[in-house]
């Protein structure tokens, strides 16, 4: 009995988590027994196959309303509309047992009289992109109160499948010869399509009536669930216009560009065959909206790509379109000789270049607009920096579009190839958005999602939400240190403390793989990701590759995990994996370190040496003092070792700050100048060549020209109070502003051979500490002056 108040509380202190995002409070009765509403699909429709499907229902009010308040979610996603107006998107993307709604007012779209709700709902089937769950086709929309039941999802609701989509574009890997994941595109038949169907007016006499499924139920009730319902922990997305700005090549005779600015409408001439290549100039994510005239049974085929491919097949400079052609995923759409078509695929689309290649039969097609709808999750950038150096602006724009390219209903890793959230990225994302916006939602629901993909010997899965399987232990570790994380940069200790058992489990399961004899880590099974580093092995079986490096992440996570299980009173676990750790360190040392080298190997067979296990041996505290300041020197000057890559580079930059060496961190910018001089908009996932232009753990730098540069850090749990330790490198001055959950830190710093000045102003309630080079400084709420004579 005890054990099940247990897990009784548990689940609703995820459900009182999980209200957190929405911006409409959810009747609490709706939380606590199944809705009255049901979940409804198509009859005689496959349910677990491909298919599109509109719902409507028309409805009278009395009167105008104030408020009405509705609730819905669907199997794989859904649209919806009211009285011809998109409203919402969603669900927010979980699993079956954390199955999101959203909660929305309709009642500015409500008039008296007739209105009606409609919502396009799409099931993906065996196309449906790795990171969709789902269970079966449905739809569900349950009213607020009862004043709002009504609306709910029943038999009087009409449904009907859209013929006119099938997929295409579903050898995406093959076309783009890489790991690419995020569905089909849409090929639509303008003629088979039900044009105005959201509209009150459209006749639906032969529309069906819906199928039944059964009554939705919450999180904590039911004993036969398909899905079980939490509500959204995010906010609601807005879409935004957005211009695509140039024509960079055409076959097309006295084309212009007035159909780009919306003005004009381009006129393909009957029986033409015609390629348009568009630049945006910067990568983006938009749902692309084509809207054409007349044109009968001409295909419009819209290709999207991040870059564009030489003969070769590289990349090569981004902003350079001579020689080189366009390779990507596409949606097509067969134009039907109607007025003002409008065509939007299901799912957004990521890219710099689209490319319309164009046929058309008897009539002339007219295109009248093509524009974007810029989305994602709506960060708003409250942070700020500047220097002397103009070329770090540059980067921390890149960085910064980045982010937000890759932040949707989860942190994706890259957003044209897979759309997967990684704790290995993830963590890196979490606190580069904190720092820039200081909205900890996104956050929050990827320790969520990864906390809910527990395997049964307690491993986070290696992506999440996911319907293949995979684990990566290594990740599984990251997912422990973005517990830490938030437990150091927020105040909230019963968001931590649920998670306490489960990073219990991650560690005690890489305990088991300890080898009595040496100490390292032996055996680890699943894929051992390290980093995409050529010549670093990353064992997907159970080799002995990188034990080193492995084993010393494991001490440093078992450090991280026992200053949080220490902070709540855990002290005698927290003695335990201390110890533990030591243990890994004085094996490590014995078995991997070099004295000749002065290195410690990549494994104790000491065949490879890598950044990376020299990095984790400053982290892991197995060197420490002048011994790890030598080992990082080595690290960073010693080029036959393999090198840390982007993501890595982040632990690098905090085995600096371990040694003391963050002024060294403004002279390792060169990659990302590097990008910028190859014309990439946004950052890349490993250095040339590379699979993804656009991967978010390439954006650091936005994190440590605030944390490094400026030396914004927390220097207790829950960033109750601050250290600001600036290192500036060569550099002559730095400004910085960052949001904290009390208000806004700014720092300003001027410095030459002989001094330091500068300006720190804190929030109200705020305090800490000023470190310079040997120089301590107690910090106050408001405006101080800092003068450090060097």
């Amino acid at each position: 009995m005890f054990r099940l108040k247990q897990l009784l509380a548990a689940s609703l202190l995820l459900v009182a988590t999980a209200a957190w995002g929405q911006e409409i409070p959810v009747n609490p009765a709706l939380l606590q027994a199944p809705w009255t509403a049901q979940w409804i699909t198509c009859p005689r429709a496959p349910q677990k196959e491909y298919g599109v499907y509109h719902f409507r229902k028309i409805f009278r009010l009395a009167g105008k309303v104030d408020k009405f308040i509705v609730h819905l979610t669907a199997d794989n996603r859904y649209r919806f509309y009211v009285n011809g107006q998109p409203v919402v998107s969603g669900p927010a993307r979980g699993d079956l047992q954390n199955w999101y709604f959203e909660t929305v007012d309709i009642a500015p779209y409500l008039h008296p009289g007739e209105n009606i709700l409609a919502a396009t709902v799409w099931n993906l089937g065996e196309h449906a992109p790795v990171a969709q769950i789902s269970n079966q086709t449905a739809f569900v929309l349950q009213g607020d109160t009862p004043k709002e039941h009504p609306v709910n999802t029943n038999t009087t609701w009409k449904v009907i499948r859209n013929e006119a989509y099938t997929p295409c574009s579903v050898n995406n890997g093959q076309r783009v010869k890489n790991y690419m994941v995020v569905g089909p595109g849409d090929s639509l038949n303008a003629k088979l399509y039900p044009w105005g169907w959201e509209q009150k007016e459209f006749d639906d006499q032969k529309w069906h009536s819906p199928k039944i499924i059964a009554h939705p139920v919450p999180t904590g009730y039911g004993t036969d669930n398909l899905w079980t319902l939490v509500p959204r922990n995010i906010p609601l997305f807005e879409e935004t216009r957005q211009r695509i700005p140039a024509i960079r090549r055409t076959n097309l005779q006295n084309s212009n560009d007035g159909f780009l600015k919306g003005g004009e409408p381009l006129r393909i001439a009957a029986h033409q065959k015609v390629s348009i290549l568009l630049d945006q100039t910067y990568n983006t994510v938009v749902y692309p909206e084509l809207l054409v005239s007349k044109g009968k049974d001409a295909v419009i085929k819209l290709t999207y790509a991040e870059a564009l491919f030489d003969k070769g097949g590289k990349k090569g400079n981004r902003n350079e379109t001579e020689g080189k052609v366009i390779i990507g995923n596409d949606d097509v759409y067969v134009a039907d000789g109607g007025d003002n078509r409008k065509f939007r695929p299901l799912w957004f689309k990521a890219f710099r270049y689209l490319q319309l290649d164009i046929e058309t039969h008897d009539e002339p097609l007219l295109i009248n607009d093509l524009y974007g709808m810029r989305t994602g999750y709506p960060f708003k950038e409250e942070a700020a920096f500047s220097s002397n150096d103009p070329s770090l602006t540059d980067i921390w724009n890149v960085a910064w579009r980045t982010q937000l390219l890759c932040a949707g209903e989860t942190f994706f890793d890259t957003p044209y190839y897979e759309q997967l959230q990684y704790p290995g990225d993830t963590r890196l994302q979490a606190l580069i958005t904190l720092y820039m916006s200081g909205d900890d939602r996104l956050m929050r629901k990827a320790i969520l999602d990864f906390y809910q993909s527990r395997t049964p010997d307690g491993l986070t899965q290696g992506r999440y939400p996911a319907n293949r399987f995979q684990v990566i232990p290594t990740f599984s570790l990251f997912w422990v240190s973005m517990v830490y994380d938030y437990w150091m940069h927020r105040q909230d200790d019963a968001f931590v403390q649920q998670f306490l058992p489960a990073v219990r489990d991650v560690l005690d399961w890489h305990e088991r793989y300890i080898d009595p004899e040496t100490g390292l880590l032996k055996n680890v099974p699943w894929w051992n990701f390290i980093d995409w580093v050529p010549g670093l092995s990353n064992s997907r079986d159970r080799g002995e590759e990188n034990t080193a490096i492995r084993s010393l992440h494991y001490s440093y996570t078992l450090q991280q995990a026992a200053g949080v299980l220490e902070y709540y009173g855990k002290q005698e676990e927290a003695t335990r994996y201390r110890t533990l750790a030591k243990t890994i360190n004085t094996g490590t040392y014995k078995h991997c370190y070099n004295p000749g080298k002065g290195l410690i190997a990549d494994a104790p067979g000491q065949k490879t040496y890598s950044q990376h296990a020299n990095i984790m041996a400053i982290l892991s505290n197995t060197v420490t003092g002048e011994e790890a300041r030598t080992l990082l020197m080595k690290t960073l000057t010693d080029t036959s070792l393999l090198q840390a890559t982007f993501y890595y580079r982040f632990y690098l930059t905090r085995a600096m700050h371990k040694t003391g060496e963050a002024d060294r961190y403004y002279s390792q910018l060169g990659p990302w100048r590097k990008m910028l001089s190859l014309g990439l908009t946004t950052f890349a996932e490993t250095p040339e060549p590379t699979r993804s232009d656009s991967h978010a753990w390439a954006s650091t730098p936005n994190y440590e020209f605030l944390a490094t540069l400026c030396g914004i850090t927390p220097a207790e749990p829950g960033f109750k109070t601050v250290s600001i330790s600036p290192a500036l490198g060569e550099l002559e001055n730095v400004q910085g502003e960052m949001p904290h959950p009390l208000g806004k830190i700014s720092v300003s710093f001027k410095k030459n051979k002989k001094s330091l000045t500068g300006t720190i102003i804190l929030p109200e309630g705020l305090n800490g500490k000023f470190v310079y080079k040997g120089y301590e400084k107690a910090l106050h709420a408001g405006k101080q002056e800092i003068n450090v004579t060097l």
